[in-house]
């Protein structure tokens, strides 16, 4: 029987939820146009729902992340980093130890650049929340602006602010997010589905399902999560089997357990849209 996500609702600590709300209060009384922080997350931990007034930059140097929204789930691997637009409600959990490194973005953060470059048009960071993957200079940038985090302006370190915001707009975006539908009865059959995935899943029993023909059930769904099923499908697998990978379970186990009819048959879906195989995608990861 295929495991399921780790469910992300669980309790924050009373200890979790002190140290997050001193650092959001940090995080407030900053007046710098990005700010960086590092945090060691617990295999478990959770941060209950919150927002804040910065859009954030999330990157998990080990372990991995979950991150949960009304309008979906995103999954936040090593390597990889999650864009989290300000004022969006979100809750984190840690699936294994987690270290992350963070900087948060001023709304207005564009109009540093737009200094530097008089003339040009203001930077336009992006407006939607995503994973994406982590450049090597991104990384060293983040690194960087975390030591730095304390220490007096300079002309150093506000290149490196504008550094990390020009390359914010440039980093690849990735297929580990999970988007809900509003439909209500469309959203019951995805949160079943990612309670248990499956590769074996076809347009036309989730059509009949909904009692509506291929072609409109098609359209709805791509209206409702901007992909499609297949697509949908494939990153829910995703989804369910990097948590797995990352605790060290064989690939053959979760390829059999997801419904996959071959281990190549997972391997090619996996390399497809990640780019690596399953074998050497975490053990081959770009290190901070």
């Amino acid at each position: 029987m295929t495991k399921p996500i780790p469910s992300p609702r669980r309790t924050e600590t009373s200890e979790i939820a002190g140290d997050h709300a001193r650092k959001l209060t940090m995080l407030n009384a900053q007046p710098e146009p990005v700010v960086a922080f590092s945090h060691l997350y617990h295999h478990n931990d959770h941060v209950a729902d919150h927002e804040h007034d910065r859009a954030q930059l999330l990157h998990p140097s080990s372990g991995i992340v979950a991150v949960t929204t009304e309008a979906g789930r995103w999954l936040v691997p090593p390597g990889h980093a999650l864009w989290i637009p300000a004022g969006i409600r979100h809750a984190v959990d840690a699936i294994g130890r987690a270290e992350t490194h963070s900087i948060y973005v001023r709304r207005d953060a564009g109009a540093t650049l737009s200094d530097q470059f008089p003339g040009q048009p203001p930077a336009r960071l992006p407006l939607h929340l995503h994973v994406a993957g982590m450049t090597p200079l991104m990384r060293s940038l983040v690194l960087e602006a975390v030591r730095l985090r304390g220490q007096p302006a300079s002309p150093r370190s506000a290149f490196i602010v504008g550094a990390m915001l020009h390359e914010i707009m440039q980093l690849p975006e990735r297929p580990l997010g999970l988007p809900f539908p509003t439909h209500g009865k469309l959203a019951q059959m995805c949160r079943s589905f990612v309670a248990s995935p499956s590769a074996h899943l076809e347009i036309d029993q989730w059509a009949g399902a909904m009692g509506m023909s291929r072609r409109s059930f098609t359209r709805l769904f791509r209206r409702e999560t901007g992909l499609s099923l297949s697509t949908w499908r494939q990153q829910a697998c995703l989804l369910s089997a990097l948590p797995r990978l990352s605790a060290g379970e064989p690939v053959t186990a979760i390829a059999l357990d997801l419904g996959y009819d071959s281990v190549p048959a997972f391997t090619t879906m996996f390399r497809r849209m990640l780019g690596a195989p399953p074998r050497t995608y975490l053990r081959n990861r770009p290190e901070d």
